[in-house]
């Protein structure tokens, strides 16, 4: 059986480019960091590289429940540490009693400047204080670049990784049944939309599955998915429990708190 039947064809050039980081680490025998990954990236690695012990692999980013990170592969020689995963965490300084900012416009301000999105890892926030995770070979160009966020002005300051903002990785999950995996049919059934709303909305791009764009209403999801509703916010089908007598499927999803 190929590796890549273990994939979908969308997920093909990612395998390539985790088979290419294997290739390097074990021809020219030294360490791959990666950019920041999210977590079906991660799984990805995890099942090509993980599972064979060679190279060796681990996982950081920036804090011990950080949903996007960076992978280290590296040979037996190596004893890594959290420097080796250079990243960095700064803290937006800002007018709080007098502006308000959101986790979608500082994505948006940092895509803005020229950022891609495997350059940062997560935008933390507890509504009034804001943190992201920077990879720090742009570090300083963020830092310098960075100086608003739709019209509030913004300074980056540096802080150490321990005075990481807590992460809320509670959700709540929901039994669901539903007449097929078909994307827009979940959609509909998790975030109570009708179908004949979902599926301009999905044909718009503001629906991604494990963090990709999707804009095929038709398409078929599988256990492990992350599904994101621009405006509504994100559920996993966390798990496929079987079928009706009626032949309907039966789902748990879970919603981030």
């Amino acid at each position: 059986m190929s590796l890549y039947e273990h994939f979908r064809k969308d997920e093909h050039p990612f395998v390539d480019q985790v088979l290419d980081w294997q290739r390097i680490v074990e021809e020219e025998y030294r360490p791959k960091l990666t950019d920041f990954l999210d977590p079906r990236q991660q799984k990805i690695v995890k099942l090509i590289i993980g599972e064979q012990g060679t190279p060796l692999l681990v996982f950081w980013g920036g804090h011990e429940n950080a949903e996007r990170k960076r992978a280290l592969l590296y040979p037996e020689y190596v004893d890594p540490d959290k420097s080796d995963f250079q990243t960095a965490l700064f803290e937006l300084d800002y007018p709080r009693k007098f502006s308000t900012l959101e986790h979608r416009k500082l994505l948006g301000s940092l895509m803005s400047i020229g950022m891609k999105r495997d350059k940062f890892g997560d935008i933390i926030s507890d509504q009034e204080r804001f943190q992201v995770i920077l990879a720090k070979e742009v570090a300083d160009y963020v830092q310098m670049n960075l100086q608003a966020v739709g019209k509030t002005n913004v300074m980056l300051r540096e802080l150490p990784e321990e005075d990481v903002l807590p992460f809320n990785q509670e959700r709540d999950e929901r039994a669901v049944t539903v007449s097929s995996l078909r994307l827009d049919t979940v959609l509909s059934e998790a975030f109570h939309v009708s179908r004949a709303k979902i599926k301009p909305a999905v044909m718009g791009e503001k629906v991604k599955v494990n963090w990709k764009v999707v804009d095929d209403p038709a398409y078929q999801l599988t256990e492990g998915d992350m599904l994101s509703l621009r405006g509504k916010g994100r559920c996993e089908l966390v798990q496929f429990d079987g079928e009706t007598k009626k032949g309907k499927y039966r789902l748990i999803l879970g919603f981030p708190k």
